[in-house]
């Protein structure tokens, strides 16, 4: 995405002389948000880069715009692309201008990020516009494009209000001429070759994308001033962490793009609301966007700052313990049979992360003790003890200071006996109907782990008089945002959830009405 500056002055003589100030985009999450969070290759960490999986998947979870890379095939068509030969996201080999827009379609684009993607196919640019039409908009990175049929692939699909074309200078000029300036583009600024009066002179743009260790506020005032939108490119280890984004989110930058769309939305929000209502677990780590039950999912609920993070625990054959949802090794590894089986030494040879795919896919079944120190300093362990003795589970709770910084779910009568051993720790029995009230609250609990299904006003303000806390968990139907308002209207005390954005959308939408 750098382009030499020279490109900046190379504008053709066709330039629309017309500017295209204060450009209306559609506006995907409705109400908008003052800074919007542009997934880099859209959701890639969990479907392949630039497939129709990994854009839609922005709509899914509330981020607002995609950027993808598009390229020119043999025969003049345009593919979605990043790199300019084939071998790294395709089953294919040679450059992608060597083949022709069909011969391009009959690859396997995701069989490389994992066997369950192997339908995944190269998209053209009119099959995106399509698939993204009125979902998410999209941040066009033109590689190598024909500007003219880029104009009529966009006006033809009544796209030009949801995307914004980047490339070089002379290229949005064309651009734009073909459409009569209907389509947006944007450039690159680098504040110590021209400045801002010079820049907008010589290239008329809707957006700019600053690079975000060049961001101040006193740039975007400049550009807002003049109508014009700022994008803050965040990719790249140098700049994709939480101290860059707080810059841009100080300069209020309208767009930040990033690697990390998670990350970013949730520390966008929090600034914005510093106190949830609700506090968020993350059902076996953040494991929409890892593979469950391992550190990475465990590292990227810790890093978006998830209040618990559940695990499931289950020991191997030699009495070593583990995270491992299931009794069996067959769903979530690449190994066979019950873990009760099987040595720790086997299980830690296996991965649990090729059937998630991509950069995970070397992932481990880890031990406890290193899922628990994954969790960091601040967020809680929800405990399930799946399968593991009482006293097993206190002694790690011990090393790692959980006891009182921890939730342990299992049956009443296991967890009299966890209680019996350590008075301190906080359980947390299931409450599947309403009439177990009583039978349930005898032993003490810290939070009851409710069925969704009987979650009511008065149930929760029962157990609340009662002094215990209301868990539940927001699966299958009930993940939905306005089942998240609900109970957080009613006063649910944590959801555990497999869609933590949808739950922090939730929060957003409840903070405007207050």
């Amino acid at each position: 995405m750098h382009y030499h500056v020279a490109f900046l002055f190379a504008l053709i003589a066709a330039a629309p002389a017309a500017a295209q100030p204060n450009f209306k985009f559609f506006e995907p999450v409705e109400p908008p948000r003052a800074t919007q969070v542009i997934a880099h290759r859209g959701m890639h960490m969990l479907a392949p880069e630039n497939s129709v999986d990994a854009i839609l998947a922005c709509a899914t979870d509330y981020i607002e715009w995609a950027e993808v890379d598009v390229r020119l095939t043999k025969d003049g068509q345009h593919i979605v692309i990043h790199d300019d030969s084939l071998e790294r996201c395709t089953d294919g080999k040679g450059k992608v201008a060597d083949f022709n827009l069909e011969e391009l379609r009959k690859l396997d684009a995701g069989s490389w990020f994992a066997p369950r993607f192997k339908s995944a196919k190269l998209l053209s640019l009119p099959e995106l516009l399509t698939a993204a039409k009125g979902k998410v908009n999209l941040y066009l990175d033109c590689k190598q494009i024909d500007p003219e049929l880029l104009a009529k692939e966009i006006l033809a699909a009544k796209m030009e209000r949801q995307v914004i074309v980047y490339g070089r200078a002379e290229v949005l000029a064309k651009v734009r001429t073909a459409t009569g300036n209907k389509v947006p583009t944007m450039a690159k600024f680098l504040p110590k070759t021209m400045s801002v009066d010079e820049f907008v002179k010589e290239v008329d743009p809707a957006a700019v994308e600053l690079d975000a260790g060049d961001v101040t506020g006193e740039l975007c005032k400049a550009f807002h001033a003049k109508g014009i939108k700022v994008e803050a490119n965040a990719v790249g280890e140098k700049w994709d962490n939480p101290t860059i984004w707080a810059k841009a989110l100080d300069a209020e930058v309208d767009w930040l793009q990033t690697d990390d769309p998670v990350g970013v939305r949730f520390a966008e929000v929090r600034r914005r609301i510093p106190k949830f209502p609700v506090k968020i677990s993350c059902h076996r780590g953040a494991n929409r966007y890892a593979p469950e039950n391992t550190i990475p999912a465990i590292q990227a609920a810790a890093a978006f700052g998830a209040d618990y993070i559940e695990i499931d625990i289950r020991p191997t054959k030699d009495g070593k313990y583990m995270l491992l949802h299931d009794n069996t090794l067959n769903r979530t590894t690449n190994g066979k049979g019950p873990i009760r089986e099987s040595t720790f030494a086997e299980v830690a040879k296996l991965t649990a992360g090729s059937t998630f795919g991509g950069r995970f896919a070397d992932a481990r079944v880890p031990p406890l003790d290193e899922g628990l120190t994954a969790m960091g300093p601040k967020s809680h362990a929800y405990l399930d003890a799946k399968d593991i003795n009482p006293a097993d589970l206190l002694e790690a709770m011990r090393a790692h200071d959980l006891v009182e910084r921890s939730v342990v779910y299992q049956s009443l009568g296991y967890l009299k006996k966890l209680k019996a051993l350590e008075p301190k720790v906080r359980p947390l029995p299931p409450l599947g109907r309403a009439d177990q009230f009583d039978q349930v609250a005898a032993i003490g609990p810290y939070g009851f782990d409710t069925k969704w299904e009987i979650l009511s006003p008065e149930l929760i303000e029962k157990a609340h008089k009662a002094g215990i806390q209301v868990f539940s968990d927001a699966m299958g139907f009930n993940e939905k945002v306005e089942q998240y308002q609900k109970a957080i209207g009613w006063g649910i005390d944590v959801i555990q959830t497999d869609h933590p954005l949808r739950v922090l959308r939730a929060i957003e939408l409840m903070q405007k009405k207050s």
